[in-house]
């Protein structure tokens, strides 16, 4: 009787569906989920993104409601969203749930790191925009998957640390648990920062001690900090190898977003890392020409 009662409840019930609107008015707040909104095609969607979302640069052209872990619920509110896509880092707790109590239509994505978490994100920005993920999700996934034996069977392994800020004090490197941990790993390269989890100061002893062979950091932080001669100048940092040999290796900060440009993202620092290496090219996908 139950089944019979389901399968005569199911044409009303696809009837309700299609009659609803698909998101149509979307803020999103994290990088990966604004370039999953472009790849997907629902970039005229957007109406906000937040100071992460860089990639692709018409992204930059929406209204920016700030920091993404310092939510504006009043300028959210009045945007009049049907869908705030909000990375699981945004922030802070008090202000979501302000928005929940607003009866804001939140839709919360896990921001994991490596190739299974960006095909995750994408498939679940896919869902909540109501959009088939497929062919992207699995093109994203094989493309992923084709670097790992070109990348193992590189000759070196370059070791090294992620600075993710060097403009004043100790600079902070990343330790295990991070997606510049992740990153590197997926290079075929070797963080030297193991002993801790996140983000910490790093002294001149425990510098001197690991003795990295390259120095990476993001584009603009690496700007901010006045350039590689002032980082190399650092007193943490001035006494390793990778001083000596002037290897202060940037990359763009959306390479660590672990979205839809995540092959070409984990092949460009495995090439950066390796001046001179090669690597098979990637097919070309049309969702990374924005």
């Amino acid at each position: 009787m139950r089944r019979r009662s389901l399968l005569a409840a199911g044409p009303a019930l696809l009837a309700a569906r299609a009659a609803r609107a698909v998101p149509s008015r979307v803020v999103c707040v994290g990088g990966a989920l604004t370039e999953c909104a472009f790849a997907l095609g629902a970039g005229s969607r957007l109406v906000a993104v937040d100071t992460t979302s860089l990639v692709p640069p018409a992204a930059q052209r929406l209204p920016n409601i700030g920091y993404m872990r310092a939510l504006p619920t009043e300028g959210l509110v009045a945007l009049h969203p049907d869908l705030l896509l909000l990375s699981e880092e945004a922030g802070p707790p008090a202000a979501i749930e302000v928005l929940r109590a607003a009866r804001m239509p939140i839709r919360t994505v896990p921001d994991g790191a490596g190739g299974e978490a960006a095909v995750a994100k994408l498939r679940a920005v896919a869902e909540a925009l109501e959009l088939p993920a497929e062919p992207m999700a699995s093109a994203l996934a094989e493309d992923w998957a084709a670097l790992d034996a070109p990348i193992a069977a590189l000759p070196t392994r370059p070791r090294g640390i992620f600075v993710l800020s060097g403009s004043s004090g100790a600079p902070l490197v990343s330790g295990r648990d991070t997606h510049a941990d992740a990153a590197i790993r997926a290079a075929g390269a070797v963080n030297l920062v193991e002993g801790y989890r996140g983000y910490r100061p790093l002294s001149p002893e425990m510098a001197a001690r690991m003795a990295p062979d390259f120095i990476l950091m993001m584009d603009h932080a690496l700007e901010a900090a006045g350039g590689p001669e002032a980082v190399l100048r650092m007193p943490a940092l001035a006494v390793t190898p990778a001083a000596a040999a002037r290897r202060v290796v940037p990359m763009p900060g959306s390479h660590l977003n672990f979205g839809p440009r995540a092959a070409e993202a984990r092949r460009a620092l495995a090439l950066a890392l390796r001046p001179g290496a090669t690597l098979p090219a990637l097919p070309e996908r049309p969702w990374l020409r924005g």
